[in-house]
């Protein structure tokens, strides 16, 4: 019996795709619908893992950031000098020739235009200590020098310099009341810091009438274990009113606002569109049980039973789907994969530069919801050419 089943289900269904062609254009229509979908639910989910591709890359379990208590981000944190120094004296952080790996660091936003637009963007201008650049896992001057401490120079991030105007080497900008040079471009790769502006932290620190202020300690640490014995140092410390988080863990917390509201509009994306993508495949279906209204009918008093109708219908919806999800994606991953584009970082409220980036994850999710979609446009029609009378369907003769 289920032999028989399945092979009354592979031969209608056989028969069923061979006369897909008769339903060329209803089916172009539903292919370019669910390609559609997949095309935008795609380009917009490109945008969360761009951005959480940048803040991952950002963070390291080894490398820890010490903020004021109470404050969640570094635009609400302030440290003074003996604090910094007091967190820099712990046995629990990494030294070099030149000390502590440890950089007291503050930044101040500024207004670069865009290159796309030529609008005014919020741009950080961070002031990091000597240290900075041991601090961040892959960082090298890729263009240029170093700026020298003391002097009114800056180093600006790969992604800033790639989406921002004026920012390459030897170029002289004007940033509140000082003239500020471009000495060199750095990379990090494609961490958080490449969407930055750096110079030394007294030069801002004076600049911007700062006084000896900080807004964050950046703290490589012995090792990734050593994070709480040193988090938990610096609490019972009567002398510090301060938070630790490893990088890790601050990234995630400042992605969290944007990825949530992404993720958000991409649902809210796929379900309009994709209702209007079940629709197109509802016609499909619809017209393909319409034509083989004799031709079911003729099945049925045959022989065959309702569920080889059912499962024919259902599987030219899925391969409607699949072949629709296919090519949205292929068109996705080439228009967008890579693409570099810069959004506001609501904890910071400046600009930070990131690539759309279109995973093997995302294309699978994708590919999945366009089959759904196929799915649910062949159910209805399905159920009709199943449940149809066959004396009514041989009158159709």
């Amino acid at each position: 019996m289920a032999t028989n089943i399945f092979n009354q289900i592979g031969t209608i269904t056989a028969m069923n795709l061979r006369n897909m062609s008769a339903r060329l254009a209803s089916s172009i229509v539903a292919l370019v619908g669910i390609a559609g979908v997949v095309t935008v639910l795609v380009g917009v989910l490109s945008i969360r893992e761009g951005f959480r591709a940048v803040l991952d890359e950002s963070g390291a379990p080894d490398v820890a950031i010490v903020l004021r208590n109470g404050a969640t981000d570094e635009l609400g944190s302030g440290l003074s000098l003996e604090q910094t120094r007091a967190i820099a004296d712990s046995t629990l952080i990494a030294r070099n020739a030149d000390g502590a790996l440890a950089s007291a660091e503050l930044y101040v936003v500024v207004d670069v235009p865009m290159k796309s637009t030529g609008t005014a963007a919020n741009v950080p201008l961070r002031g990091v200590g000597p240290q900075a650049p041991h601090l961040r896992q892959n960082f090298k001057i890729v263009a240029g020098r170093m700026f020298r401490p003391g002097t009114f120079e800056v180093i600006v991030g790969r992604g800033a310099s790639t989406q921002f105007a004026g920012l390459t080497v030897g170029n002289t900008l004007r940033w509140g009341t000082t003239d500020w040079t471009v000495t060199g471009i750095f990379e990090d790769k494609g961490s958080v810091s490449e969407s930055e502006i750096w110079t030394a932290d007294s030069v801002l620190q004076n600049a911007y009438n700062r006084g000896p202020s900080y807004q964050s300690l950046r703290a490589k640490l012995t090792s990734a274990a050593a994070f709480q014995p040193f988090k938990d140092a610096l609490t019972s410390d009567p002398r510090l009113n301060v938070r630790a988080f490893t990088e890790r863990q601050y990234y995630q917390e400042q992605s969290r606002s944007l990825t949530t509201l992404v993720s958000t509009i991409g649902a809210a994306i796929a379900i309009l569109m994709g209702l209007g993508a079940i629709f197109a495949a509802l016609n499909t279906m619809y017209s393909a049980v319409s034509a083989r209204t004799r031709e079911i009918a003729t099945l049925r008093a045959m022989g065959f039973g309702a569920a080889p109708v059912v499962t024919s219908v259902l599987t030219e919806g899925v391969l409607l789907g699949l072949a629709g999800g296919a090519i949205g994606a292929l068109i996705a991953y080439f228009a967008f994969n890579g693409v570099r584009a810069s959004t506001i970082n609501f904890a910071s409220f400046s600009q930070i530069s990131f690539a759309f980036t279109v995973t093997p994850a995302l294309l699978v999710q994708a590919l999945i919801y366009a089959i759904a979609l196929g799915l649910i446009g062949g159910l209805l029609p399905s159920l009709r050419a199943a449940r149809m009378p066959i004396a009514t369907g041989l009158r159709e003769l």
